[in-house]
């Protein structure tokens, strides 16, 4: 096995993390004395959302005058990005690791057509976990995403968690799951759904008596799914989905896009 396919565990205090390269640099365990918080299985763990976020309408979007096609992996769209799809390559010395820290990139290749270099940072200490996802190019500009899709357990020792977050407005969702382009007034769930908090994204998971997680981010832009009854999703995200095409941010050679979350946890 290559490095680049040999997990990567980072330890300090009662918190537990491991990090997958080979299978698109995921999360594939986070364990707070010694109680995982991440669904294992099939659907498991924390994935990169690169370079796009949740579904792209159609597989298609432009770039100028370019019109660039997508592989439609969730029909009839293009969802979640390459990178979890993606053998990363480790960019971190042993003294990293002893201090709770690693970095990983892969370069962009088909099917996305642009090049450049993805970069994703773990950063962990005994009560909070802070990732970081860089997109950069040293050639064309191109419009992109960046986000996380974690699969947070719905249940602890028997135990259903309770979600709570303050929106200023959710992006209507139309009958072909993407956004239409109107913000309404966040309605109850369940969630498959975009929501806007231009203050920074910040979302409260409770286990009660067990666990309190809260997940934020500067970013304005969360996805909150929780359709499943195995588990919750709170996904930061530098924009909406479809954003490629209803609100493209352009990396460029001076300009990446770079976006952080931060969760942090407090036994209850």
């Amino acid at each position: 096995m290559s490095r680049s396919e040999e997990n990567v565990r980072l330890t300090v205090g009662e918190a537990e993390l491991t990090v997958d390269p080979g299978h698109g640099c995921r999360i594939s365990s986070l364990r707070i004395g010694g109680v995982e918080l991440l669904r294992q299985g099939e659907r498991y763990g924390c994935f990169p959302m690169v370079p796009w976020c949740g579904r792209t309408g159609n597989g298609e979007f432009r770039n100028g005058d370019a019109l660039h096609r997508l592989p439609l992996n969730s029909p009839p769209h293009a969802i979640h990005g390459t990178g979890r799809d993606t053998s990363w390559q480790p960019a971190f010395t042993a003294a990293d690791l002893e201090e709770g820290r690693a970095a990983f990139y892969y370069d962009l290749a088909e099917p996305w057509p642009y090049r450049g270099r993805v970069t994703q940072t773990f950063e962990l200490t005994g009560e909070s976990l802070t990732l970081g996802l860089a997109v950069e190019t040293s050639r064309d500009s191109f419009p992109a995403q960046a986000g996380w899709h974690p699969w947070f357990h719905r249940t602890i020792d028997g135990v259903d968690a309770e979600l709570s977050f303050d929106a200023a407005w959710q992006e209507e969702r139309g009958a072909d799951h993407l956004p239409t382009g109107r913000r309404i007034d966040p309605l109850p769930g369940p969630w498959d759904d975009c929501f806007g908090m231009p203050d920074g994204v910040d979302v409260k998971l409770t286990w009660p008596e067990r666990l309190e997680l809260t997940v934020k981010s500067r970013s304005a832009w969360v996805v909150v799914y929780d359709e499943q009854d195995e588990a919750v999703c709170v996904e930061p995200q530098s924009g909406p989905p479809n954003g490629l095409n209803t609100a493209p941010r352009l990396v460029t050679p001076i300009d990446p896009l770079e976006i952080t979350t931060n969760w942090s946890w407090t036994r209850l």
